[in-house]
């Protein structure tokens, strides 16, 4: 239903939700599918957040989730070729390696894809302990996006558990994020999913390489201090769209915005 403003708001539409059909789990890779024949890497952020704006919980962003979200959050990564993370958020959020069941897996490889996805963990100084769960409870070596300063000892210290790869720019001491995605896409990763944290989201949103954005607002309050979904030095402006909306009993709300698309060279 669409609601017309006639003051205050001239020009202003409102539609309504509510009345749609069901949308099962079992749909959602439907409604969040990548686009055709990429030939770069589309970059595709997921976060939570509450009403309030927190992007975390005690300290961690799953104390807000719900079976709305962990369905999206699942959906996701399963569509994706890479999932992308911050090393912070590795170690705080205890991640292990991507798991998926025999449905999913037979759709990855239906499309091309290889049964699951790898991680790939940023981090400029390359430290990172081998029992890491990131490691020690995955099917599939992650990478390890780093600097060119610290790629050798990174490779030297973590050995076969993961394949580490200089991502430096101009500068060694720091990680690149284009350089980082090319490496990514020489090896047929286009489909990149980042889970953050707010650092790196706002890494990707600052060297506009964010092409959509999947949020979760959960329906609760937090109050404290805690941060926002994105974070960094500057402010950064960048418009979206939405392009979807979905919601459960419980009031989470799964909203998908997307950008313009950018061209093959940009």
């Amino acid at each position: 239903m669409i609601l017309r403003m006639s003051e205050h708001g001239d020009g202003t539409q409102f539609t309504l939700l509510g009345g749609v059909d069901a949308v099962d789990a079992g749909d959602l890779p439907a409604h969040y599918g990548y686009p055709d024949d990429l030939t770069r890497c589309w970059v595709r952020g997921n976060m939570i957040t509450s009403v309030d704006g927190a992007a975390t919980s005690g300290g961690k962003s799953g104390a807000l989730g719900g079976d709305a979200d962990r369905a999206v959050f699942g959906a996701l990564r399963a569509l994706a070729d890479v999932v992308v993370v911050g090393a912070s958020t590795a170690l705080v959020e205890d991640y292990s390696g991507v798991r998926l069941g025999a449905t999913e897996r037979e759709a990855r490889r239906r499309r091309g894809q290889s049964e699951v996805p790898p991680l790939a963990v940023l981090t400029r100084s390359g430290r990172l302990t081998r029992d890491a769960a990131l490691f020690q409870r995955t099917e599939v070596a992650p990478l390890v996006l780093t600097s060119a300063d610290a790629a050798a000892d990174a490779r030297s210290h973590l050995g076969e558990l993961a394949e580490v790869i200089d991502a430096s720019g101009s500068d060694p001491a720091s990680v690149d994020l284009h350089v980082a995605l090319h490496a990514l896409a020489q090896r047929g990763l286009l489909r990149v999913l980042t889970e953050g944290g707010p650092g790196v989201l706002g890494m990707f949103t600052d060297a506009d390489l964010l092409d959509e954005l999947c949020l979760t607002v959960a329906p609760v309050l937090v109050g404290g201090n805690s941060g926002r979904i994105v974070a960094g030095a500057g402010e950064v402006q960048a418009t979206l769209r939405l392009d979807r909306v979905l919601t459960d009993s419980e009031g989470y709300l799964c909203l998908r915005y997307g950008r313009a698309r950018r061209g093959p060279a940009d």
